[in-house]
């Protein structure tokens, strides 16, 4: 018996991304980057619907006093409504590097995103690693990633994790009580045969799970950094992971099918048992 199943059987993505469970609509949320996509389903009945954006989305966050969302967008953060459907571009941070996008992010429990960004060739160190606050005010915290990949917050928020991965690397910043960070460490470095570390998350019990693109899995670890255990997918292409549901006991993976054709099982968004319970995600506070 497979210890996964498949939430999209109709559809796959390109490069699906940036899973949200959100509690509030009762649904999972995710994107198809190449194909400026945003898809919803809804848990209750499977119901699907699916966004067209007017350029590459990378990941969208809930706002936790009005409707809608804030959108990481090629050309920077945007507000996003969906009923009806408007697009507004509110702060870019990046004027001066055209051939990046942002890639990936999370909110702390403070309100503010953390947003990394990057080349769309994933050839060269222009990315960097943002925050928006609340009063739209952007800060550029760190610089010279390719790859920059799901950030993910330990349970009492004094750690950062964040990942290059061209670099094979999860790193670990010190978050300061200002919402500034300390300095860029190496955390978990991913040996050949592991393929890269992607999309990240932690767990109710401060556990770091991380999507492992051409690794056809996601793995726990333990707060140390040592392995605990991986849960196998049929496709190798793994980019990120979140936990939804009610009682947040649920994993949903999403995978990319770009480059892989032959291969239907590429692009779907799958759901597995983690075997422990994950955390609600924060909202942004503007």
């Amino acid at each position: 018996m497979a210890d996964w199943t498949i939430v999209n059987p109709l559809d796959r993505d390109q490069l699906g991304e940036g899973p949200l469970w959100s509690a509030r609509d009762g649904a999972i949320y995710w994107v198809d980057i190449l194909r400026q996509k945003l898809h919803r389903l809804h848990l209750s009945d499977g119901r699907m619907s699916s966004w067209t954006l007017p350029e590459m989305i990378g990941w969208v966050i809930e706002r936790r006093h009005q409707p809608g969302f804030i959108a990481g967008l090629r050309s920077g953060f945007a507000e996003l409504r969906l009923d009806p459907f408007e697009v507004c571009v509110i702060a870019r941070p990046e004027p001066d590097r055209p051939n990046n996008r942002l890639n990936d992010a999370k909110a702390d429990s403070a309100g503010r995103i953390y947003a990394g960004s990057m080349p769309v060739a994933a050839d060269q160190p222009t990315g960097g690693f943002y925050r928006l606050d609340a009063d739209w005010t952007v800060t550029r915290l760190d610089d010279g990633y390719v790859i920059a990949n799901g950030p993910a917050f330990s349970c009492d928020e004094r750690y950062l994790f964040h990942t290059d991965s061209a670099q094979r690397t999860v790193f670990r910043y010190v978050v300061r009580g200002d919402g500034s960070l300390g300095e860029r460490r190496p955390f978990i470095e991913f040996p050949q045969g592991w393929g890269l570390p992607d999309g990240m998350t932690v767990d109710a019990n401060d556990h770091l799970w991380v999507a492992h693109w051409d690794g056809a899995r996601v793995s726990r670890f333990a707060p140390d950094g040592c392995l605990q255990y991986s849960i196998a997918l049929p496709t190798p292409q793994v980019t990120s992971c979140t936990f939804g549901g009610p009682g947040l006991d649920r994993m949903f993976v999403t995978t990319a099918a770009v480059g892989r054709d032959d291969d239907v099982l590429a692009g779907k968004v799958f759901e597995v048992d983690p075997r422990t319970r994950g955390l609600a995600p924060n909202a942004f506070a503007g």
